[in-house]
């Protein structure tokens, strides 16, 4: 079992880092890497190479063979993100955009259809919200992001999906409430990761 945790926020003081932390932690003594988007300085443009790769099923950039054999390594995957417009950040859908690609992710032609690829690989998600609750409710949010993510990614490239856990009003509660907050985010991950090793 190994677990690569990948974030993407610019600020090594967030709450996003604050929790990477706390996850490596809870996951230990088991495998885990982590994969911080932005220390590590990830180009998230779709290029002109990138481009060939896709429509060609191979040649991919160094940076994204990189990515992929660190998840080829991996059987639990966490995204670790604060929420920006009611999705992930740009730098973390470009890390998907390059990485995820067609003939490594899945595979997809007009004569045989899709064949998802990542059926050994669980994804798990940590969205970090500024809203309360139930504003995502209200509104839709939450499912709209689980829907974008959880079935438009994860099915789509047939990962298994593990746990998915919000931490809300990430900017407005007090210490002890947003304690409390990333303690069940962490537990329900950590649970669902140990969960399998054991299964």
């Amino acid at each position: 079992m190994h677990t690569l945790l990948v974030a993407a926020n610019p600020d090594p003081q967030s709450l996003t880092h604050f929790v990477l932390g706390r996850l490596e932690a809870a996951l230990r003594p088991g495998s885990v890497e982590i994969a911080d988007l932005s220390e590590e300085r990830f180009d998230p443009r779709f290029t002109s190479a990138d481009r060939r790769a896709y429509q060609e099923g191979g040649n991919h950039p160094a940076d994204v063979v990189a990515e992929q054999c660190r998840l080829e390594r991996a059987t639990d995957l966490v995204l670790v993100f604060p929420v920006y417009w009611w999705s992930m950040p740009a730098l973390l859908k470009g890390w998907i955009d390059r990485v995820f690609v067609n003939g490594w992710a899945f595979e997809y032609s007009s004569a045989s259809g899709l064949r998802p690829k990542l059926q050994d690989l669980t994804t798990h998600l940590v969205p970090i919200a500024g809203g309360d609750s139930g504003a995502y409710e209200r509104h839709g949010y939450e499912k709209a992001l689980r829907t974008q993510i959880e079935h438009g990614i994860i099915d789509y490239c047939g990962s298994q999906r593990g746990s998915t856990a919000f931490i809300y009003e990430s900017e407005q509660l007090s210490p002890e409430s947003m304690k409390q907050g990333v303690d069940r985010a962490v537990r329900a991950i950590s649970e669902a990761v140990h969960a399998r090793l054991l299964g």
